[in-house]
């Protein structure tokens, strides 16, 4: 295999992140929060998860950039990082048209590719 591509790992390793569906429902439930980001407490009341399962899958989805964390006094509030989801899904919808896609379920912009 040739030498990875940097922004290939980098939004692979963003994908991994999101493929558990405790992560998915995490960063579902910030991204519905409040612009401010969403109390710690309010999120593992929101999934159900024990606080240490909750603290592991928001790392994972920290370390790959999806979430960031605010301290404010006592509570920890995470919030979406829009930008890098705009980005992820921006290298996904790239790819699947830069390569000449002909499904027309496959769209850039309002045209298809």
């Amino acid at each position: 295999m040739r030498d990875p591509d940097p922004l290939l790992e980098r939004q692979a390793s963003r994908l991994k992140s999101l493929g558990h569906p405790a992560r998915l429902a995490i960063l579902r439930l910030v991204v519905q929060g409040p612009v401010e980001g969403t109390p710690v407490g309010e999120i593992q009341a929101g999934v159900g998860i024990p606080s240490s399962t909750l603290s592991h899958h928001i790392s994972e989805l920290a370390q790959a950039g999806l979430l960031k964390a605010t301290r404010h006094a006592t509570v920890i509030r995470y919030a979406a990082r829009f930008d890098v989801m705009k980005e992820l899904t921006g290298y996904l919808w790239e790819n699947c048209c830069g390569g000449g896609c002909s499904d027309p379920d496959c769209l850039q912009g309002d045209k298809p590719c």
